[in-house]
């Protein structure tokens, strides 16, 4: 054997004693899967970056006409005066001379007012979709 066959010989004999290296840790990116809770919504907003799809039952904004838009600010204005209005600790609606009870309809949105053994009961029915909420302000 010539020298550079011993040497090369004797350096892959040693090289495992020169070398080290640690364990691989395996650690999950998603915090479904156990990983970091704050990485939830760096890959969310990723997700719906890369997201290509649409909704095709969802109408987009630009398909309504300005009547509609009108329409729909004007009804969310007058819920939204009614619900203040319902909730204004200055008014008088729950006195005498208070909502009166009937029922009242904004758009696709019927209110009912009725009292009830409890307190004033508002029950507001989407006719568009058939849900029904009610609401229940006690009496004072």
């Amino acid at each position: 054997m010539n020298f550079k066959s011993k040497l090369l010989a004797l350096f892959l004999l040693a090289a495992p004693v020169f070398m080290y290296g640690q364990d691989f840790t395996y650690t999950p990116q998603n915090p479904a899967f156990g990983g970091n809770y704050l990485n939830y919504s760096w890959m969310l907003n990723s997700a719906n970056a890369q997201n290509t799809l649409s909704d095709p039952n969802r109408s987009s904004s630009s398909s309504r006409n300005s009547i509609d838009r009108f329409t729909e600010s004007l009804n969310n204005q007058i819920l939204s005066q009614l619900t203040r209005n319902l909730f204004n600790n200055n008014s008088n609606i729950f006195g005498e001379n208070g909502i009166q009870t009937g029922t009242y309809e904004f758009g696709n949105l019927l209110v009912d007012v009725l009292p009830g053994l409890d307190g004033l009961v508002i029950t507001i029915s989407d006719l568009s979709t058939g849900n029904q909420t009610s609401i229940t302000v006690p009496y004072f």
